[in-house]
């Protein structure tokens, strides 16, 4: 246990000395949140939302952004460049269990999700206070099983890359697609209706109605389903990831 404590602190010092994962899920949905929120405000408008204003809208879907940071742009290249390098092939010769640096990297890239998430909530509530009518407890198993299915992409991504260039370009492939279509950065209703329907293909898509349904107090039916989904895809994803694993 103590072996696996060290290798999450080591873990966690390596994020935060890397610059593109510590600005891209930290500072990033953060400062465009905050940017949106001075260029837009946050008063409700009766004709787009009589309850919420437009980052009440926004924060729930930063909040996928946030996962999908990580989860494309951080966790393959990450894990295939230490593959290539023969760390994890060290890792693995150490007489840690064989799934101590997995489970420390999980931990690691779940706890910087969620602080970023944190960080962006409050950002939010702070400069421009945010109204929120769901249930927190409920966001925040949205939000786990919604970074366990991401990051288990992630992973899978890097096993099947041969070399940490290829992990960064499937991860971008799969990234600014998510980031542009799926509501994540611009409202999926200002979007023509040929948008939409590629909209609907992007998985991020379907994260970000299921975080903005729970924030603004939506009935269960309106996405229970899309909830139970998540967790299983939560639950498959992580076992074929460490499935697929590669040491070397």
């Amino acid at each position: 246990m103590r072996g696996i404590v060290k290798l999450t602190q080591t873990q966690a010092k390596l994020f935060l000395r890397e610059p593109a994962a510590f600005f891209f899920t930290l500072v990033f949905p953060a400062g465009l949140l905050y940017l949106f929120g001075l260029m837009f405000g946050n008063d409700p408008d009766p004709e787009f939302n009589p309850n919420f204003g437009f980052l009440d809208v926004e924060t729930p879907a930063f909040m996928a952004l946030v996962i999908a940071s990580i989860a494309f742009m951080g966790i393959p290249t990450a894990v295939a460049a230490m593959r290539e390098q023969g760390v994890l092939r060290r890792l693995r010769a150490t007489p840690l269990p064989s799934l101590s640096y997995i489970l420390a990297d999980l931990i690691v890239n779940y706890g910087m999700g969620l602080f970023g998430a944190v960080l962006l909530v409050a950002v939010g509530k702070v400069a421009f206070e945010l109204n929120f009518s769901g249930s927190w407890p409920l966001l925040f198993v949205a939000f786990s099983a919604g970074a366990l299915a991401a990051y288990a992409t992630g992973y899978i991504i890097a096993a099947l890359s041969p070399t940490a260039r290829v992990a960064q370009t499937l991860g971008m492939v799969l990234y600014f697609p998510n980031l542009f279509l799926s509501g994540a950065t611009f409202p999926r209703d200002v979007f023509p209706d040929t948008i939409k329907l590629l909209s609907d293909l992007m998985p991020m898509t379907h994260m970000v109605n299921l975080f903005q349904a729970i924030w603004f107090g939506k009935p269960w039916s309106e996405y229970g389903v899309t909830l139970t989904i998540t967790v299983g895809f939560a639950i498959g994803g992580v076992v074929l990831a460490v499935k697929l694993f590669r040491w070397e």
